[in-house]
């Protein structure tokens, strides 16, 4: 079975210029953890994941120490630097040369990428390399299982 059998459509995206506010208000209104970034052709630039949100936010021990140390003044720390973040676009945070498959790909090679990088979604692209899908794990399941019968 080929991935265009088993893809979900062209998922939430946005532009390399989007603020980090933008970001997590598509994550939080869609209930992704992850948002594909695409230029004005639909060329995939990037990915951007919650984590890599959380990663950005998290303040080093330096700044830990800087503001006093304690776990409230971590938190403290975390609060502000998210705060001076909100307006930043996402371009430099963004993974900017991930793992892409095929609509012609086989299910097998996804699950296989999948698997062995611990990725939980992959985005599908043309041979112009534009977005038009992502596969999932849960999408490979249930071709597989329908596959089967």
């Amino acid at each position: 079975m080929l991935l265009q059998e088993a893809m979900s459509p062209p998922p939430i995206r946005l532009a390399p210029d989007s603020s980090m506010l933008d970001a997590v208000q598509v994550l939080t209104g869609s209930q992704e953890s992850y948002v594909m970034v695409a230029d004005e052709r639909d060329v995939l630039v990037g990915v951007l994941s919650e984590g890599d949100l959380i990663r950005v936010m998290l303040p080093d021990m330096d700044e830990i120490h800087a503001a006093g140390g304690s776990v409230a003044d971590a938190i403290s720390a975390f609060m502000r630097k998210a705060g001076e973040l909100a307006s930043q676009p996402i371009a430099p945070y963004m993974i900017t040369d991930p793992l892409t498959v095929s609509p012609k790909d086989h299910v097998a090679l996804a699950a296989v990428i999948m698997i062995e990088r611990q990725i939980r979604r992959l985005p599908v692209v043309d041979e112009n390399r534009r977005l038009v899908g992502t596969v999932s794990r849960s999408d490979l399941c249930s071709a597989a299982l329908k596959a089967e019968r």
